[in-house]
């Protein structure tokens, strides 16, 4: 039977006393309507309809390549309205899912229980035993067991008000079914909503069977509505990725001090510090140890690779047994080969350096080819900006360069070449020559330091 998704992305939000709307806050560095969306998009649904509406074009703009259609709800007037807006997107689809962009934790294999468990009932829903029941809508069950309505906490008698089993919200609806009985609701009610909820009275008069499932963990059902629970939605989601990286091998020294803001492919025998945060597409190959307070941003980190305390690497290829850090900032287009050692305070962008080169102290590298057993000292800048225009530098293999000296691109300096300490190169260095730009070193006998008046 072809699916249909229905996310209800509209509400306000305005427990998040925030102007940006409340579906698009991250959680792990993705919007929550994104997590929902890629949550459906597992099930092979026909179409996926987002109602929007508070926010709206923001909404719809921030989630551009999203590839879903859009529904909008000018008026926030319930649930069952706002899936109404959606019903003329859905096509011929035969079940209509429906689910909420502020619910983003939702698995794919519990919403495939729901599907499995529905497929001969017009109707299937989770619901979940919770200890506090508040703000939700109790499950109110006949004598043998079977749903029988759902009450909103608003409307609910002392007696509705103290069962725990809650809907959540999340349904399976027939698309028949569901055209006929979204026509029929209304908006009496202490909201004055049309209650998506208020069809499965409809559906339990008219004999409808209503299937019924648990997810395994309560976070996938919780939904945010202010940024404390964001903030509780993230650690149960860094959670679940921490005990996932340690099930496969990985050394995570403190689970609850690490984000995975993306996809992480980490091998065997990694070993993850306090504060370590792994954003967009990281690939971390064995044995690799990232230390406390890294960044690693869409980047490559081949086999046996250090990355000391308090580094950045971003957009980056890291080559094998590597040492870097700590306090080294790694940046875009850079590519490091086999056993270069990058120190700290140093600084590399969009250049490449072959295999057991040495950047070690308080340098900058940027827009270069480096080669093989290259040295470079301490305070050596590659000055690759003329103001308008950046140039490259081109140090051959085995050039030893010495500390605090400015290489003036373009320029190249050739294989075996020697910088003298204190250098500024603005001309090309030929093979395994010694290069030097400094004035004569003078000293003046008996010289007087100047002093403060003592008045």
């Amino acid at each position: 039977m072809k699916l249909g998704v229905v996310i209800l992305a509209a509400g306000q939000g305005s427990r998040m006393k925030s102007a940006i709307p409340k579906v698009l806050h991250p959680i792990a560095g993705k919007p929550m309507l994104a997590h929902v969306i890629e949550t459906a998009r597992k099930l092979n649904p026909d179409n996926i309809v987002v109602v929007y509406g508070h926010g709206g074009e923001l909404v719809r703009e921030q989630m551009a390549s999203a590839d879903v259609e859009w529904a909008l709800q000018e008026q926030q007037l319930g649930t069952g309205h706002a899936v109404e807006q959606a019903m003329p997107l859905l096509g011929s689809v035969d079940r209509i899912l429906v689910l909420y962009a502020d619910v983003p934790l939702i698995r794919h294999e519990t919403l495939l229980r729901l599907i499995e468990s529905s497929a001969d009932t017009n109707l299937g829903m989770l619901t979940v035993e919770l200890d506090n029941p508040t703000g939700y809508g109790r499950i109110v069950r006949d004598e043998e067991g079977a749903v029988s309505q759902i009450v909103e906490q608003k409307d609910a008698s002392a007696a509705e008000f103290a069962i725990h089993e809650v809907n959540v919200g999340i349904m399976l609806i027939n698309r028949e079914r569901l055209a006929t009985w979204i026509e029929r609701l209304d908006d009496n009610n202490a909201q004055g909503e049309f209650y998506l909820t208020d069809i499965i009275s409809m559906a339990v008069k008219q004999g409808a069977v209503i299937s019924t499932v648990s997810p395994d963990d309560l976070f996938e059902v919780a939904g945010v509505n202010d940024r404390v629970q964001l903030a509780e939605l993230e650690r149960e989601l860094q959670s679940v990725g921490a005990q996932e990286l340690m099930r496969n091998g990985v050394t995570v020294i403190d689970p609850a001090r690490i984000d995975i803001r993306g996809n992480a492919s980490v091998s065997q025998d990694v070993t993850l510090d306090v504060n370590v945060i792994l954003e967009g597409d990281v690939e971390l190959g064995e044995g690799v140890r990232v230390g406390a307070n890294s960044i690693l941003r869409n980047c490559k980190v081949a086999a046996g690779t250090v990355i000391k305390e308090m580094c950045v690497i971003e957009d980056a290829i890291i080559g094998e047994s590597c040492q870097i850090g700590p306090f080294a900032r790694i940046r875009p287009g850079t590519e490091l080969a086999p056993g270069c050692h990058i120190g700290n305070f140093v600084e590399i962008k969009n250049a490449q350096v072959a295999r057991d080169s040495k950047v070690n102290h308080l340098s900058y590298v940027g827009d270069a080819t480096v080669g093989e057993s290259v040295n470079i000292g301490a305070g050596t800048i590659t000055c690759n900006y003329d103001g308008a225009y950046k140039h490259r530098t081109v140090i051959g293999d085995h050039v030893f360069v010495g500390s605090d000296t400015q290489l003036v691109a373009p320029v190249t300096v050739e294989s075996g070449a020697t910088i003298g300490a204190g250098s500024t190169i603005t001309a090309d260095v030929k093979e395994n020559a010694l290069a030097l730009s400094r004035t004569k070193q003078r000293s003046v006998m008996n010289w007087k330091r100047p002093q403060k008046d003592k008045g």
